[in-house]
């Protein structure tokens, strides 16, 4: 202003943290109302940020003083009082850095009446949300879930005859390199096992490999009272007299042999009169081979027979009623 004694026509500006806003930026940093002196009593202050879809942000705390138990910083990853709370900080501790998943980022402070403390003070910075590396192919089974995104989850599944090696599920983990929380598992065909279904198939281990030598495997085939089990050898590459499958009519050794199988595909697939098969297959060359045997539970004559002999029964009951 004009005049002997210079002078500013207002008093010189203060810049004061504000309780809550919106970001709309990048990058920037958010403050406790009134930081870096102490923040007020019976706050509840607000924070958005809000980023072009895609991006999360990754926070880094630089202060942090608030009274233990009663004063808090909460965030939310996501614009609503329901979106999932990544942190909630109290007391004197400086916070980790955290990494948001959502474009959307909702801060929420609150203290209370009593012992105002310096507060907090923290960057924010924009960061490209990538996907988690595609499972496919996923070899002798399925993927199933498409989102392969920070937070979503896939599960495997694998074909009959294989067994699941590993998890069966995975979860997108957070970070700025996208990574599932377990390995990729496998599907392997177990040597041996005891099988409960009523239909399936038996692989040679590690089919489709070659099989290894040296190899001793023993499956147990259990089906509902009442069937018989009906083998189909659709592969047959066991060089015997060292390789060689033997099938019990029953659950031991002990049980009647239905035969003992090497190469080529049997003239008369056998079949048990019993609920339960023993397979066992023995290698000792070194040559590997394969095989598929495809099972199923079918009648045996002794139950059809019954069946026959109560449905004349039943019919000649309904005629002379």
């Amino acid at each position: 202003m004009p005049g002997p004694v210079r002078r500013w026509n207002y008093p010189p500006p203060l810049c004061i943290a504000q309780c809550g806003g919106i970001r709309e930026v990048m990058e920037g940093t958010i403050l406790s109302p009134g930081f870096p002196g102490n923040y007020p009593s019976n706050s509840d202050c607000t924070w958005r940020i809000y980023l072009p879809v895609g991006y999360g942000a990754h926070l880094q705390f630089l202060n942090f003083s608030t009274e233990a138990n009663h004063d808090f910083l909460e965030i939310r990853n996501g614009p609503f009082d329901t979106s999932t709370v990544i942190g909630k900080f109290s007391g004197q501790d400086l916070p980790p850095s955290l990494l948001t998943t959502s474009h959307e980022t909702t801060m929420y402070f609150h203290s209370d009446h009593s012992q105002n403390k310096p507060g907090f003070r923290f960057d924010y910075q924009a960061y490209e949300l990538q996907e988690c590396p595609d499972p496919e192919p996923f070899r002798n089974g399925v993927v199933v879930g498409a989102g392969y995104n920070v937070g979503q989850s896939i599960s495997f599944e694998c074909y009959p005859g294989y067994q699941l090696m590993g998890h069966s599920i995975l979860t997108c983990q957070h970070g700025t390199t996208r990574n599932w929380d377990h390995l990729f598992p496998r599907c392997e065909v177990p040597c041996g096992g005891n099988i409960t279904s009523d239909n399936g198939t038996i692989f040679s281990p590690g089919y489709p490999e070659d099989y290894s030598t040296s190899a001793d495997c023993s499956w147990l085939i259990t089906v509902a009272h009442g069937l018989g089990i009906r083998l189909n050898f659709t592969l047959l590459q066991v060089h015997g007299p060292q390789d060689f499958i033997t099938v019990w009519d029953g659950p031991q050794e002990t049980a009647r042999k239905l035969g003992v199988f090497t190469e080529g595909e049997p003239n008369n697939p056998p079949s048990s009169t019993s609920n339960q098969v023993l397979i066992r297959f023995r290698s000792y060359s070194e040559k590997g081979g394969l095989f598929k045997i495809n099972y199923q539970g079918n009648y045996t004559w002794a139950v059809c027979l019954l069946e026959a002999i109560c449905g004349l029964q039943y019919s000649y009951l309904v005629e002379n009623d």
